[in-house]
């Protein structure tokens, strides 16, 4: 995972639902064509944080990871885009329809990083770290445009969510 940036803004999750928790806190804010890029660990929480913002946007289907789908969409108040790139190269990301699904909704890509950069550039980071056996910590940063108005969202969530 790489360093934390400067402007990054750090929430402790004691639990899974901790984790849920704090999408869920998140998902009001969200938009269409927003993109949100998840980093951290297999094992680190990135898919039970998609179910918290799934669950926020009141989508009711259970949010697995899309590992071997690739992609999963989740209908709620917005159609919200779920697409892990771990197995992928960034620019096999380009050949999986995503430019459509992010103009009707959010996209929150597991292994983000891995994203094209032109999506990268205005997205909301989040890396996770492992810091115990049921306790993360998320750390959240943006450079510019949409990623900075959810940046200050994240920055905004109740004290209660940044166990």
């Amino acid at each position: 995972m790489s360093a934390t940036p400067a402007n990054a803004a750090l929430r402790h999750s004691g639990s899974v639902a901790d984790t849920e928790a704090l999408g869920a806190a998140l998902a009001p804010a969200l938009e269409p064509g927003d993109v949100i890029c998840l980093e951290g660990p297999l094992g680190a929480g990135k898919t039970r944080l998609v179910a918290g913002l799934a669950r926020g946007l009141a989508a009711a289907a259970r949010v697995r990871s899309p590992t071997f789908t690739l992609v999963h969409t989740y209908e709620g108040r917005l159609p919200l885009t779920h697409v892990d790139l771990y197995r992928l190269e960034p620019h096999e990301a380009e050949g999986l329809g995503l430019e459509e699904a992010l103009e009707t909704g959010p996209l929150v890509a597991e292994w983000g990083e891995r994203l094209p950069a032109r999506w990268r550039e205005e997205a909301l980071h989040v890396a996770i770290a492992i810091t115990g056996e049921s306790s993360r910590e998320l750390a959240a940063s943006a450079e510019r445009g949409r990623g900075l108005a959810l940046l200050e969202a994240w920055r905004a969530l109740a004290p209660e969510r940044a166990r």
